[in-house]
């Protein structure tokens, strides 16, 4: 059985990191904190001259939920046709109705635009309603793959229900786990969900080097972090998940 790693990079450089671990693809995001935006057009080109391996740029205006304005749609239509112009090898959206449905007829707009690049479906199906019925919307609507932690807070907490998605997809929809999955669990969601491929983040913190210091400033406004450190995907974390998947 052959799996995968999808490393969820935040930047240019955690992509070529991601590469340089074994990764077979990125999805590039900009905003984790906010559970990943739309990065800018800058990373995006810098993030496709750096890997070879394949590349995915989400494509979310903004955290929250996922029911979208109009306006919104607009700049993710926009936000596509650039993503698209940059060579990328497919986009990762998702969009939901005020009851808790999966909009498909946004996302056919959406999927429409992305002009045949392969198209996941994030983890806006861990807060519908009834996961069964997105997953056939879902593989309905042409998707690749779908994102998912099973509706719980990790993918470990929610492996059976991953599993429950695996055996309901029949092989009509990759079923890839995510939230909370490491070097450590990786092998083991395997074993208990039947995916073949994982997303994980795989960071570790690095300390800036700037010399002076303004502490006790924050760019965050109300929200606090550590305006001297940052977070990169760590290419042991990534290797050492794929070494745990072949030992399998």
């Amino acid at each position: 059985m052959e799996y995968r790693i999808e490393n969820c990079a935040n930047c240019a450089e955690s992509a070529r990191r991601a590469a340089l671990g074994g990764a077979y693809r990125v999805e590039l995001c900009a905003g984790m904190p906010e559970g990943g935006t739309t990065p800018s057009y800058g990373e995006i080109r810098a993030t496709r001259a750096l890997i070879d391996i394949k590349l995915n740029v989400i494509i979310r205006p903004r955290g929250g939920d996922f029911l979208y304005t109009p306006l919104e749609v607009k700049t993710m239509l926009y936000d596509i046709e650039m993503a698209r112009s940059l060579g990328v090898d497919g986009i990762v959206v998702g969009c939901l109705t005020a009851e808790g449905d999966v909009d498909k007829a946004t996302m056919r707009q959406l999927i429409k635009a992305a002009g045949g690049l392969p198209v996941t479906f994030h983890r806006a199906i861990d807060m519908c309603r009834d996961r069964s019925k997105a997953l056939e919307d879902i593989i309905e609507l042409g998707c690749t793959r779908v994102l998912t932690s099973g509706g719980a807070a990790t993918a470990m907490d929610g492996a059976d229900e991953i599993a429950r998605l695996v055996a309901q997809a029949r092989g009509r929809i990759i079923v890839m786990p995510g939230s909370g999955v490491n070097p450590s669990n990786v092998a083991e969601l395997a074993r208990r969900t039947g995916a073949q491929e994982f997303h994980f983040s795989g960071r570790s913190g690095e300390d800036s080097p700037m010399r002076y210091r303004q502490e006790g400033v924050s760019m965050g406004g109300t929200v606090t972090i550590d305006e001297y450190r940052r977070e990169l995907t760590d290419p042991a974390k990534i290797r050492a998940a794929v070494e745990a998947l072949a030992g399998i």
